[in-house]
């Protein structure tokens, strides 16, 4: 009887190993990227693909990567290439909400399918090591002395990075329209520009300077959050200037997909969010939880594209 027993949880081994795995929601997933590779896009597109495939969730991956303009270039190509697929996912933020208004571009967010905010994420203002500014006290005496002559590199125009300078302006007593911007299509182009001292200084994402960081490569002088979120980089706000941003990403299914079809990729990232997999790499890549599903999502976009038209038009960037 003893035997038996033994035998019959080794057959149900395999089983039970199986069962450990999410049911596979679908053998495909077509992500379209509408950033150069290295960007904060970019990389919560491979995120997902990281944890997805491994838990069973998704079978294969395929990625196209579109940049310019804060995605209003590679906007239209998902448009009307995924039409109607309910396997296609773009993965987009609160760059392309500002990029669309700057641009005055005729798609926007309001053509695709929202299906969930993944992640936010505070910015850093860094400077290449070599420079001769040391702190954040330096940069913004730069920025009160000759703001056009303080060139910031960050993505694209009118998105949170280049929102940021303009509010960073604001409060510093000058106008916005008087910085010297410099956008560029992805994290990776303005990498380099920061540490070639192809600009005076750099705004992005906390995660996408990390590295550069770490490595000493950049000094980072202040992040934009409420809070520190690292104990050694003081905040915006500490340093006088009442500014305070953050960089949401989510993705979106394509135009002309069904209730059902929408309801199965909003249930695939859900599940994706509730596996552990998922939020150790949050941690890991310093990209706070913002998950927010479905018809959440619907009303935040709505709010955020609201509220970031009137920043824009204060700024002076939006008509």
């Amino acid at each position: 009887m003893q035997r038996r027993s033994l035998l019959t949880a080794a057959a149900l081994l395999p089983a039970l190993a199986h069962e450990a795995r999410a049911q596979q929601r679908f053998a495909n997933i077509s992500m379209f990227i509408p950033a150069g590779p290295g960007g904060g896009w970019d990389g919560l597109g491979r995120a997902i693909e990281q944890v997805a495939r491994p838990a069973g969730l998704v079978g294969n991956f395929q990625f196209e990567n579109v940049g310019g303009a804060g995605g209003i270039v590679g906007l239209p190509r998902f448009i009307s290439q995924r039409r109607g697929r309910p396997d296609a996912l773009m993965v987009a933020g609160s760059v392309m909400v500002g990029a669309v208004l700057t641009n005055r571009s005729p798609m926007g967010l309001a053509n695709v399918t929202p299906i969930a905010r993944m992640t936010q994420e505070v910015g850093v203002v860094v400077v290449p090591a070599s420079s001769e500014i040391r702190d954040i006290a330096g940069l913004l005496a730069a920025f009160r002395a000759n703001p056009g002559g303080t060139s910031v590199g960050g993505g694209s125009a009118g998105g949170t990075d280049h929102i940021t300078l303009g509010l960073i302006l604001k409060a510093l007593g000058r106008n916005a329209r008087e910085g010297s911007y410099v956008a560029f299509a992805g994290g990776g182009p303005a990498q380099a520009a920061i540490l070639g001292a192809q600009v005076k200084a750099g705004i992005s994402g906390y995660s996408e300077f990390a590295e550069q960081i770490r490595a000493g490569r950049m000094r980072a002088l202040a992040t934009t959050g409420e809070t520190r979120s690292d104990p050694a980089i003081p905040t915006l706000k500490e340093a006088g200037v009442d500014v305070v941003t953050a960089n949401w990403r989510g993705v979106f299914g394509a135009p002309g997909i069904n209730p059902t079809q929408r309801a199965a990729l909003v249930n695939l990232m859900t599940e994706l969010n509730a596996l552990p997999a998922w939020r150790e790499l949050l941690a890991t890549r310093g990209w706070d939880n913002a998950f927010l599903p479905g018809a959440e999502f619907d009303r935040f976009l709505a709010a955020d594209i609201a509220a970031t038209e009137v920043v824009l038009k204060e700024l002076g960037l939006a008509g």
